[in-house]
């Protein structure tokens, strides 16, 4: 409940249109258009967008739990799409491993994960991949849940070995490595020491 009334609240902020982007609403649907390319939202019709002067507002139609839900979630959308398409959003992969690497082909990502065949990935219209220093990958894209679907499709190809710590992981992301099977026995074996 407490949710809702937050989202709500959020929801009724008005959101700034850049000077180089462009917002349209249609029917049931926001158009966002800016330099780094076009976004298009189906819009549910609990919630209307309207466009004053140079601003956006989303007003809910109905006061109940979906509506003030739904008032919040689109605000928070069309905010993400304006950002997106002045700005881009990213995230950068990191491949931790000897041996392991990655390179593009064309647009094409090659992963080489220790497997016997290297992994190929064709990211998805409005995703641009870029790769430094072999082992780090950088997503980039004007839609925010496209950008991160996508890095967690990477990801997923090799996630992080939870007593190495090889793998892909997100560049920021910390890893909390279990001991290892020798580990746990060799701290056996000194505990069964220290009795004798």
């Amino acid at each position: 409940m407490k949710f809702g009334k937050k989202m709500s609240r959020i929801g009724q902020k008005p959101i700034r249109i850049p000077e180089d982007v462009t917002v349209e609403v249609k029917a049931d649907e926001v158009k966002v258009t800016g330099p780094k390319g076009s976004l298009v939202q189906k819009i549910k019709p609990q919630v209307r967008v309207e466009i004053n002067q140079n601003q956006v507002k989303v007003k809910r139609l109905a006061n109940d739990k979906l509506s003030r839900s739904l008032h919040g979630l689109t605000r928070s959308l069309i905010a993400n799409m304006i950002s997106g398409v002045q700005t881009e959003f990213s995230k950068t992969l990191e491949i931790v491993g000897t041996g392991y690497r990655a390179k593009l082909e064309g647009q094409k990502l090659i992963l080489s994960l220790g497997f016997s065949h290297p992994v190929e990935w064709e990211p998805p219209t409005g995703v641009k991949v870029e790769i430094e220093d072999n082992n780090l990958i950088k997503i980039i894209g004007a839609d925010k849940s496209l950008v991160g679907q996508a890095a967690a499709d990477i990801r997923a190809f090799r996630p992080p070995d939870p007593y190495k710590g090889k793998g892909i992981r997100y560049q920021d992301e910390q890893i909390k490595l279990k001991p290892g099977k020798a580990g746990k026995a060799g701290a056996a074996g000194l505990a069964g020491g220290s009795e004798g």
